[in-house]
């Protein structure tokens, strides 16, 4: 039998070369961590808030559902075939009625504009106080937080203070963090807010007792400096970088990015061919990070007569289809009767694919000697997929373990980048 020719010093030589670019990698592209993301983020004005806000777009989403014959006529409305159809209404409607609202945002920037210190300060501490209400009653969201002011040296100390405020209400009701907390930087341009926005969270969590990195934030894209440099870079990755481990995701702002470059508010779209360059050049940044990717929202609302919702649901259930074929699997909503259209969408990309992922999974997991021969990265494309239907509850969990033979945390386990995959392949 042939010997290596190499010897350990030439190898361990290799290791030393290699050790910083080992250490860069582990740092920088440690993978998807776990962490569940939510289909959606529906941004509201901070003063409208109230704990029974995401019951009541619940129950507005399925009146309006109602008014145009049921679910199922929405779903076959937008395209869905009588087989789809059956699979997901009854879970749309469960969706509604159960957790309409995955992920809600109290706006203090945009939604909420210029009211004075005085007013500002006010709802700063009344949204501290309704969330921990919604928190301390069963109420919230799976996630939570705010949106406050940008960097931008006009409102730069005033989302700051807002911030300051909106911490301190929270912890003092609460005594501690909430683990869905989500805060979000708008209007990101430049490397240095990044780095600036570390030192205020370095600064909140010394203030507050808090441990180091408890506070992370996302980052709203919304300006074409952040996509393209002066210098010809795309300053997206390095802010990701810049983070200190602290951005949780990349938010695209459809039409702030879009009236920048003068696009015409006509032609302002999530589907515009500026969009889908900006949105793949923060999903290049962001894989293999473990940073989450946001699409933007449609403005195009249904409401008024019946052909204009049906108009509007159609334009808005393409639009979230379309970003979930390209990897994009959040985005945001603006109006309750955005819901049914947002679940319908969500639930088929997952059904409709369910019945093959599901099979080549299994054949992995079983090592069946199927007609694909999946990689392990396809693998956990494959487990991260499946998992995602699930966490939205497009997927139950019964299916999981009739068809695939592995429950929700198995498959949570096998869709992460980790050593013991190959392991968990032969135990399967």
């Amino acid at each position: 039998m042939a010997q290596p020719a190499l010897s350990e010093q030439t190898l361990g030589g290799i290791d030393e070369a290699l050790a910083a670019t080992d250490t860069f990698l582990a740092e920088n592209y440690p993978g998807e961590d776990g962490r569940r993301q939510p289909v959606h983020t529906v941004y509201v004005p901070a003063d409208r808030y109230t704990p029974d806000l995401p019951a009541e777009w619940g129950r507005t989403a399925l009146d309006l559902v109602e008014e145009h014959g049921g679910m199922a006529s929405v779903c076959a409305g937008v395209g869905l075939s009588d087989e789809i159809t059956a699979q997901v209404a009854d879970r749309v409607s469960a969706k509604l009625a159960a957790s309409p609202i995955e992920d809600l945002r109290l706006d203090f920037e945009d939604g909420y504009g210029d009211r004075g210190d005085e007013a500002e300060d006010a709802d700063s501490d009344a949204a501290a106080a309704a969330i921990a209400a919604a928190l301390t009653d069963g109420m919230s969201p799976a996630f939570i937080g705010i949106r406050f002011k940008c960097f931008e040296e006009p409102t730069r100390r005033r989302g700051i203070r807002t911030l300051d405020l909106f911490l301190a209400g929270l912890l003092d009701r609460l005594g501690e963090l909430p683990p869905g907390l989500v805060l979000t930087f708008p209007k990101v341009s430049t490397v240095s807010q990044v780095t600036a926005m570390v030192e205020v969270c370095r600064a909140l969590e010394a203030a507050h007792g808090l441990p180091s990195r408890a506070l992370g934030f996302e980052i709203q894209v919304e300006t074409p400096p952040l996509i393209l440099g002066a210098d010809g870079t795309a300053p997206v990755a390095a802010a990701i970088h810049a983070g200190d481990h602290r951005v949780t995701s990349l938010h695209y702002g459809t039409y702030d990015y879009s009236a920048s470059l003068q696009i015409s508010a006509q032609y302002q779209a999530a589907d515009h061919p500026a969009a889908d360059h900006a949105k793949q050049v923060m999903q290049l940044a962001a894989a293999g990070t473990g940073v989450h990717l946001s699409d933007g929202s449609t403005n195009i609302l249904p409401i008024g007569s019946p052909e204009q919702v049906r108009a509007a649901w159609q334009i808005h259930f393409d639009l979230v289809g379309r970003a979930l074929r390209r990897g994009v699997y959040q985005g945001w909503d603006l109006h309750a009767a955005q819901l049914p259209t947002r679940y319908a969408a969500t639930f088929a990309f997952y059904r409709e694919g369910f019945p093959r992922a599901a099979r080549r999974l299994a054949d992995y997991v079983g090592n069946t000697g199927s007609g694909i021969l999946d990689e392990p990265a396809t693998a956990r494309a494959l487990a991260r997929y499946l998992h995602r239907g699930y966490a939205c509850g497009a997927v139950d969990e019964a299916e999981l373990r009739d068809q695939v033979g592995l429950d929700g945390t198995a498959l949570d386990l096998l869709s992460r980048p980790r050593s013991d995959t190959e392991s968990m392949r032969r135990s399967g």
